[in-house]
This record gives structure tokens, C-alpha cells and sequence, in this order.
């Protein structure tokens, strides 16, 4: 138990947070756990916790992608124009998912092939694809989608059923994966020390390079999650949320230096932050605040994953000086 507690102290940290914040929520505005609200609260937060599984992969090889906000755009967008042509919405579905993936691919290449920065590549990636959608749909919506596009038309209440267990099977793929293939653990490797990777066999490059293409698909397969729940679809869809997602993955335990980090954590982040603004509105309190309480939150995570990260040092240190010989 000792060793549970040691190995997932910040996944713990944050859960303790959570639960924290659903117990004043409790005390003060019970009505905010009425099932309709909480069925909102998930359905809302799914498309940020598929983009935040990538971003959790991104961080671990110690990169970063700031683009996705736009590429989910871009997605969104594709999606209502490929349903328009009268695709079928399984084939929407894979096409949105290979345009993100492809995306992605061009961000791997950069990055991991040519050792570009991320954060300047992304940053790039950010403002292009966003002013190119942006000059293209001249600011317009996608209107006039099939029948067959909203809720998968399935309706409301089974169309959130299907997001919820395509969102839940991602999730648990990517958990296991993680925890249980070499492929996962391939991934902890380059970001823990690429060069003691390069020196166990592991191509990092490639790694790298794969893993944005992940990043992207799963861009695409959130931007139809989420474009699926409305009857149009505005052009400039995904404002700030691969800041919302880098933060959930930060909140949730994971090092931004790479190496370190899990999905239970992401989950766990994922669901903190996006209780907060909700949670705001039933304790009577602005909403504005929302962004300086998540601020703070990442702040707070920052502080402790170094002090943490310290504590770990000194005890190696003390341990490696009680056990070295006289």
C-alpha cells in the first residue's frame, strides 16, 4: 500500500483535489449532482479527455502540441462537409480520423525527423491551420447536415451512450497499452533518456513520430464526437483547448519534461478541471473565475511535481550515501 501511495502520490494529489471540490459542491449546491447534469458534465468533457490521452503521450516523450486546437477545427469542419457529399457516417469517421492523423504525421515529421522544436513547429502549425480554415469558410458554419449527422441519428440519449463507449474504449486501449506492451513502455523510455533509448536499440525519431500521428487521429475522432452533438458546425471550433488538455495532463501527474506520467492521472485531471466551471455556476460564483482557479490549479501542480521531484532526489541521495562502503 505504501508503494501504491509512493508511485501515484500526484495521481492521488489530484484526486484528492477533486473530491475536495465535489464535497463543498455537495454541502453548498447539492442540485449539481441531479443526473441530468452530471450526464452533461461527461458528455461535454469527452472530446478533452480523448485530445488529452494524446497530448499524455506527446508529454511523455517529452514533447508538446500546441496545434490541436486548430487541427480540431479543421476536423470539425471536414467532418460537416464530408457528411454533406452524402458519406456514409462510418466513412466520415475514418476519413476525419486519417486528416488528423495525417496533420499529426506532418508535425512528427518536423519534430521527430528533423529535430525541429515542438513548441515553435506546433505554434506554427496553430496559426496556419487556423487562418487557412479560416480563409476558406470566410467565417461561415457548416449548415444543412443529413439527418443521419447529429447524435450519429441515433438520438440524443443513445447517440451519448455511443460517444461515451467509444470515449471509454480509447481510453482503456490506450491505459493498457501503456502499462502493458513494449510499445508503452518504449514511450516512457524516450522520454525518460532518448539517448539511453538510441543506446537500448529504440529508434526515438520514429517514436516521436508515431506518437503525433496518434495525437492526431484522436484529434480527429473527438472533433466528430463533439461535432456530432450539434446541427451546425462553426469554423473556429477548438479555441484554447490544447491548453485545457496540456493542463489536465500536468494536473494529472504528468512531468512536462516527459518520462513520467499516466492516463489515470490524465482522467483524473481531465475531470477537475472540467468540474470547475460548472461547479462555479451552482456555488453562485462568476464563471470568469474559472481560468484563474485552472491557472492556479496548474500552478500549484508545477510547484508540487518540483518539490516532489526534489524529495525523490534527496532520498536517493541519503540512501545511495547510507549504502556506499565506509
Amino acid at each position: 500500500m505504501a508503494t501504491i501511495g509512493k508511485t501515484y502520490r500526484r495521481e492521488i494529489s489530484a484526486a484528492a483535489a477533486l473530491a475536495a471540490l465535489l464535497v463543498i459542491v455537495a454541502i453548498i449546491a447539492p442540485s449539481f449532482f441531479a443526473p441530468g447534469n452530471l450526464r452533461d458534465l461527461i458528455v461535454n468533457n469527452l472530446p478533452t479527455l480523448l485530445i488529452a490521452i494524446g497530448m499524455t503521450l506527446v508529454i511523455l516523450v517529452g514533447q508538446i502540441d500546441i496545434s490541436v486546437g486548430s487541427q480540431f477545427a479543421v476536423c470539425s469542419v471536414a467532418a460537416g462537409v464530408l457528411a454533406k457529399t452524402g458519406l456514409p457516417m462510418p466513412l466520415v469517421f475514418v476519413a476525419v480520423m486519417l486528416i488528423g492523423g495525417l496533420m499529426g504525421a506532418l508535425n512528427g515529421t518536423l519534430i521527430g525527423w528533423m529535430k525541429l522544436p515542438s513548441i515553435i513547429v506546433t505554434l506554427a502549425m496553430l496559426v496556419m491551420w487556423r487562418d487557412a480554415l479560416r480563409w476558406i469558410t470566410e467565417g461561415a458554419w457548416v449548415q444543412g447536415l443529413p439527418e443521419n449527422f447529429q447524435w450519429f441519428g441515433l438520438g440524443q440519449s443513445t447517440g451519448e451512450i455511443v460517444i461515451f463507449m467509444i470515449s471509454l474504449l480509447l481510453f482503456a486501449v490506450f491505459a493498457w497499452s501503456l502499462r502493458n506492451l513494449i510499445v508503452g513502455r518504449t514511450v516512457y523510455a524516450v522520454g525518460s533518456d532518448a539517448e539511453a533509448a538510441r543506446l537500448a536499440g529504440i529508434n526515438s525519431p520514429n517514436v516521436v513520430f508515431w506518437v503525433f500521428i496518434i495525437m492526431g487521429g484522436l484529434v480527429g475522432v473527438s472533433a466528430l464526437l463533439n461535432a456530432i452533438r450539434f446541427s451546425a458546425i462553426p469554423g473556429n471550433s477548438g479555441v484554447g483547448l490544447e491548453l485545457k488538455a496540456i493542463a489536465a495532463v500536468v494536473v494529472g501527474g504528468a512531468a512536462i519534461t516527459g518520462g513520467r506520467g499516466t492516463l489515470i492521472g490524465t482522467l483524473i485531471g481531465v475531470a477537475l478541471l472540467g468540474t470547475i466551471g460548472t461547479a462555479l455556476t451552482f456555488l453562485g460564483i462568476n464563471p470568469f473565475w474559472e481560468k484563474a482557479i485552472q491557472g492556479a490549479i496548474i500552478l500549484a501542480a508545477l510547484a508540487s511535481d518540483v518539490a516532489l521531484g526534489r524529495l525523490e532526489k534527496n532520498g536517493r541521495s541519503d540512501l545511495a550515501a547510507t549504502t556506499s562502503p565506509a
